[in-house]
């Protein structure tokens, strides 16, 4: 839960500094360029492209958090896509912490590869055309009126401040839930869990990676646990033998957990969307956390397979 605390409590100040560039349209301007220019890139809507680039330095829930404008403006199938896009990625700010625990040229390596496979993964599950006159950057001041600056940022402290709540109390749901699962598995059996059954059904995924079968099998049980719980706990357990792995396996590994792909973060992502749209928009993200959970797993499987390709 500290690990949470602190990925919450950076939104009681990142969200009202972004909320006052907002104010003043240079949050807008910044987004409407950067993202013409990314658009050429990736083909991807300008919105889309520009929240790819910006979870790899704020992390899913600040973006997700200082994008409370666009998000209302937007269709709901397209808020649905950044939903899916904010299951894979990693901010900036720990990089530091996981260099240190990892091989660092693998870490680094994977932050740009889920950005792309972000956009990639999301465009193949949920496909949304978005044409021109949609593909626009929202304003705080369309429609004319100007609400006072600082009635504006009073109420940008309050909605941090209930976003930070809504978020804690969904991640603490979630985490109680997959808790009483692994307890009941463990009454069927002694060794049976959440990370073990996920564990064996990325057996096969982990063996196409290029690993022998005692060696998959391995890689997929971390891969369940980093899964069920989250890249620290996998980091912990590896840290002191990873650097004697085969490159390879070095390589893959790291890559892998190298993202905020887990179940916690469904929480987190649940938690944000509910303090940020309407029901409306919420509700399309809520039935589809399994895909969700897809596009977190083949996104990492994918930046893994990439980077595994060329490290033997």
């Amino acid at each position: 839960m500290n690990f949470f605390a602190a990925a919450l409590l950076p939104i009681l100040f990142v969200v009202p500094l972004f909320d006052i560039l907002t104010y003043f349209g240079i949050l807008p301007f910044v987004i409407r360029w950067i993202g013409k220019l990314l658009t050429f890139l990736t083909r991807a809507p300008k919105f889309e492209s520009f929240f790819a680039i910006e979870m790899m330095f704020l992390g899913n829930t600040e973006a997700l958090a200082v994008s409370k404008l666009q998000l209302m403006k937007m269709s709901k199938e397209r808020v649905l896509t950044i939903g899916l896009m904010s299951m894979s990625c990693v901010t900036a700010a720990l990089i530091a912490v996981y260099v240190k625990m990892m091989p660092a040229e693998y870490v680094v390596t994977a932050i740009p590869l889920n950005v792309i496979n972000a956009l990639l993964v999301s465009s193949l599950l949920h496909p949304v055309k978005v044409a021109p006159e949609e593909d626009t950057i929202a304003t705080i001041h369309e429609g004319g009126g100007r609400e006072p600056f600082f009635s504006y940022l009073a109420e940008s402290i309050i909605g941090a401040g209930r976003l930070v709540l809504i978020i804690c109390a969904n991640v603490i749901a979630i985490v109680a839930l997959l808790k009483c699962v692994d307890l009941l598995l463990g009454i069927l059996h002694p060794s049976l869990s959440l990370e073990l059954i996920l564990g064996v059904v990325l057996f096969p995924f982990a063996w196409l990676l290029g690993f022998a079968p005692t060696e998959a099998f391995q890689i997929a049980q971390y891969m369940g646990t980093k899964f069920i719980t989250n890249e620290f706990v996998v980091m912990l357990q590896i840290q002191d033998v990873v650097r004697t792995w085969p490159a390879h396996m070095q390589a893959v590994m790291t890559v892998f957990i190298t993202s905020f792909a887990n179940l916690g973060t469904i929480g987190i992502i649940l938690g944000c969307f509910k303090g940020l749209v309407d029901g409306e928009r919420n509700t399309i993200v809520a039935r589809n956390v399994s895909y969700m959970i897809l596009s977190g797993l083949l996104v990492s499987l994918l930046s893994a397979a990439i980077c595994g390709l060329f490290v033997w």
